[in-house]
C-alpha cells in the first residue's frame, strides 16, 4: 500500500520549503490536504512528482511549488472569501479552505465539477462552494472577492474576472509568454488593478483565456 503521508511530508520538504515558501499556514495547508485524491485514479501515483499533472484538454493541476509559491505571495487572511477558477478536481480549493474563511470554485467541466465536490466533502471542506459554469465568467453572484487565483495559464485576462475583485484584493495569475510563463500579482485600487512580478512558472492557457486575435475583413 502506498505511503501518501510520507510523500506528502517529501513533496513539502524538497518541493516547498525550499522554493522560499515560508508561511506556516500554507506549509500546514500542503501538509494536510491529500493530493492523491484529487487528481484521476489512475494518476495517483504521480500526485507527489513536482510537475504538472495533465488533466487533458489543456487543463492541469498545478505542480506543488507552483500552487504553494502563489499562495505565499497572496498571504490569504483568515476572513477573506477567494474566488478559484478552474479548480479541476478540488485541490487547489481544498487547500485554500485551510485558508480563507470561504472559497467559490469554479470548474465548468460537468464530471470534473461533480467529483470536485464529492472529493472536497470527503474532504470535509465545509467552506468551499463548487460553482459549475464557464471559467471565463468567474462567479459573480457570490463576489466581490477579496482574492482570485486562476489556476492555468493566460495569454488574455477578461475583465469580467477582474470586475469580481473587491477594490484592495489581489488576483494571481501566470501569464503566457511565449515559452516563458510569468506569474504576476495583482493589486486593486481604485478600479484598477497594477501588477507586479511574482516568479516564473509554466502551464497550459487555460480553455478560453487564449488571446484574441487580430479580426480583419
Amino acid at each position: 500500500m502506498t505511503d501518501f503521508a510520507s510523500r506528502r511530508t517529501v513533496m513539502v520538504d524538497t518541493q516547498v520549503r525550499p522554493n522560499d515558501v515560508t508561511k506556516f499556514n500554507v506549509i500546514d495547508a500542503m501538509l494536510a490536504v491529500p493530493r492523491e485524491d484529487f487528481v484521476p485514479t489512475d494518476k495517483r501515483e504521480a500526485a507527489y512528482v513536482g510537475e504538472n499533472i495533465d488533466l487533458g484538454r489543456g487543463r492541469v493541476v498545478f505542480e506543488p511549488r507552483t500552487l504553494a509559491k502563489m499562495l505565499d505571495t497572496l498571504d490569504i487572511q483568515p476572513d477573506e472569501l477567494v474566488l478559484d477558477i478552474g479548480t479541476a478536481l478540488g485541490y487547489s480549493a481544498a487547500v485554500l479552505s485551510r485558508l480563507a474563511e470561504a472559497v467559490v470554485a469554479v470548474e465548468e467541466d460537468e464530471t470534473m465539477a461533480r467529483e470536485a465536490q464529492t472529493a472536497l466533502t470527503e474532504a470535509e471542506a465545509d467552506n468551499v462552494i463548487v460553482h459549475q459554469g464557464p471559467l471565463t465568467e468567474g462567479a459573480p453572484q457570490h463576489g466581490p472577492y477579496d482574492v482570485i487565483l486562476l489556476q492555468g495559464a493566460v495569454a488574455h485576462l477578461p475583465e469580467a474576472i477582474t470586475d469580481q475583485l473587491k477594490d484592495g484584493g489581489r488576483i494571481i495569475c501566470l501569464f503566457n509568454e511565449g515559452a516563458l510563463g510569468v506569474v504576476r500579482i495583482g493589486y486593486k485600487v481604485d478600479g484598477a488593478v497594477s501588477w507586479r512580478h511574482a516568479f516564473n512558472a509554466g502551464a497550459p492557457v487555460l480553455p478560453g483565456f487564449e488571446a484574441h486575435s487580430a479580426f480583419t475583413l
